[in-house]
């Protein structure tokens, strides 16, 4: 059994299926009375049934939420299904005949929340995701650009704090080995005092054993002469003891210092006592005008409305025409101009101009690849990319070629030009660094870089086409990821989209005016149809309808999708009614 949509969380991919019992077919339509999903087969059977064919069978997307059953808490047997327009209280049926509510005028409450607290509630939505959710988001990342900036600095002040250690270290040290030298110098001196004094005390002894043996000579003496002589000798008197002194010993007077002494020398870290400034947030006035649209495009905007609201997916899709492209290999990207004319290229750097019979009006020799590398602007002028040197040119209705916008040392690669405001998309890529999708203004300023998801991880690999959205959604086929990766307006990833089965290989994107998104299949040879969001509506193309190697999309003013094949053949189809 298919989720309902309480179920599904808001970003996630799923296929919707036909609410018909035993049929797994993809939902493309709703019965508002009935409140089911269908697939095509099961709404022609339901409008052809005599019970149903009155019923509103619309497309899914504009269905009518089914109200919540609750039962009359004065009629209990009754659902509340009315909304008494002058007590603004849920009635049920039977409620309408009492004397309180008597000649009052009664609303369908599926009508009433259809028209209010839907709309209000999808308002609501619609702010989240485009102010309040991005606004978070762009804080998100002020507040890891402040951590880093705070490991930056604290890193920065232990290292100051080493290097101040050190440096106390080595003072330290030089001053111990000063020291020591001084202790040394002292002890040499009281040293050689005591050494003197020892040897002046050991002649000293030596002299009193040479009178001792003079002594013992005089005791047996050979005559009286030599005894007269030794009586008459001063050298037969003891001289006094010489006299020495104790050396005075040093003193070791230790340093007067605590680690208070210690921290001052090695400076301090302080938190200076301000007040911290509040981060500033966008006012939803400056972020609603981030992308505002001119007057005429806001009557372009409300043209578009009124087509939205008579315009549906048709059951099937019919070829209106086929042409071929002259000088063209293959049709690798269409971009749509003025007049009725178009610019295609294939893989081998021809850019030619035709009209809509496919007659040649120009023809352009480049660098381009097999790669969305060109874009029509509101204002007519033909844009692309010089993948070598880095620059990307603008070819006026008059044929002067200008170099518009150089993108330093980044490759462009895919480029589109906003129908909201004439921004330009740019995909880019560089060695060694995540790709990216850059956005300029219309005189060639950067404004925006959209490179990574909120979690920091690369967005990109290799952008190879790029288009935008009603909504303001930026949408890549993303080749080197195998997806379609699509972000919104203030850059925050909203989904990818892998296709449906082992293999997806995404090519030419485009995106019409009821918010679709149309990517062509080099895998399967086939052009996917998604909604806003993601989900799979259907293979819109497949070989059944005759396309072979589908490389480009886009759709005209007119609704017409134009898709670019293998060789030079652009077929036309009509898929909305």
């Amino acid at each position: 059994m298919a989720l309902s949509e309480s179920q599904i969380p808001p970003d996630a991919q799923h296929y919707l299926v036909c609410g018909t019992e035993d049929c797994k077919k993809n939902c493309q339509f709703y019965c508002n009375d009935c409140h089911q999903p269908m697939c095509e087969h099961c709404r022609d059977e339901h409008q052809k049934n005599k019970k149903t064919n009155n019923h509103e069978v619309v497309p899914y997307k504009q269905r009518k939420r089914p109200l919540p059953v609750e039962k009359c808490k004065i009629h209990p047997t009754r659902n509340i299904e009315l909304l008494c327009e002058e007590c603004q209280i849920p009635l049920c049926s039977k409620c309408t005949a009492t004397k309180e509510h008597r000649g009052h005028a009664f609303t369908d409450l599926e009508f009433v929340f259809d028209e209010k607290v839907s709309l209000k509630c999808h308002e609501e939505i619609a702010k989240i995701r485009n102010y309040f959710d991005p606004v978070s988001q762009d804080l998100k990342k002020e507040i890891a650009g402040d951590v880093t900036e705070i490991k930056k600095i604290m890193e920065g002040i232990r290292t100051s704090m080493k290097a101040e250690a050190k440096s106390v270290k080595e003072m330290v040290d030089t001053i111990t080995s000063d020291k020591i030298e001084q202790v040394n110098k002292i002890e040499q001196s009281l040293l050689e005092t005591l050494i003197n004094q020892n040897q002046q005390i050991d002649d000293y002894i030596n002299s009193l054993n040479d009178l001792i043996k003079t002594f013992y000579g005089y005791l047996s003496p050979s005559n009286i002469e030599q005894l007269t002589l030794a009586l008459k000798s001063e050298s037969l008197i003891i001289r006094p003891i010489p006299e020495t002194s104790k050396p005075v010993q040093p003193v070791f007077t230790a340093g007067q210092y605590s680690k208070e002494d210690v921290a001052k020398l090695l400076g301090r870290i302080t938190l200076p006592n301000a007040k911290p400034e509040n981060r500033k947030i966008k006012p939803m006035e400056t972020a609603s005008t981030q992308l505002k649209p001119t007057e005429k495009q806001r009557k372009q905007d409300r043209e578009k409305s009124d087509v939205k609201q008579t315009l549906s997916l048709s059951s099937s899709v019919t070829k209106v025409r086929e042409y071929t492209v002259p000088d063209v290999d293959h049709v690798c990207h269409i971009s749509l101009g003025k007049s009725g004319r178009l610019w295609v290229s294939d893989q081998l750097g021809n850019l030619v101009q035709t009209d809509l019979r496919g007659k040649q009006l120009q023809k352009i020799q480049t660098n381009g690849r097999d790669e969305g590398y060109h874009t029509v602007t509101q204002d007519g002028d033909l844009i692309y990319t010089d993948r070598d040197n880095d620059v990307i040119n603008r070819i006026t209705p008059d044929n002067t070629i200008t170099e518009f916008i150089k993108t330093g040392d980044w490759i462009p690669i895919s480029i589109h030009s906003s129908h909201i405001n004439g921004d330009l998309l740019v995909g880019m890529i560089k060695k060694g660094e995540p790709s990216k999708v850059t956005r300029y203004n219309k005189t060639g300023t950067e404004i925006q870089n959209i490179q990574r998801d909120n979690k920091g991880q690369p967005l990109y690999k290799y952008p190879l086409y790029i288009t935008e959205n009603i909504n303001g959604d930026v949408c890549v086929s993303e080749c080197g990821k195998h997806s379609v990766v699509v972000v919104n307006k203030s850059g925050q990833y909203r989904f990818s989209y892998t296709g449906q089965g082992s293999g997806f290989y995404p090519y030419g994107i485009c995106t019409d005016v009821l918010g679709h998104i149309l990517v062509c299949d080099k895998y399967s040879e086939t052009v996917h149809l998604l909604d806003q969001d993601g989900q799979l509506l259907s293979l819109l193309l497949t070989d059944q309808q005759g396309v072979e190697y589908p490389y480009s999309v886009c759709v005209d003013d007119e609704n017409n999708l134009w898709v670019g094949e293998w060789g030079n053949t652009v077929t036309v189809y009509k898929y909305l009614q």
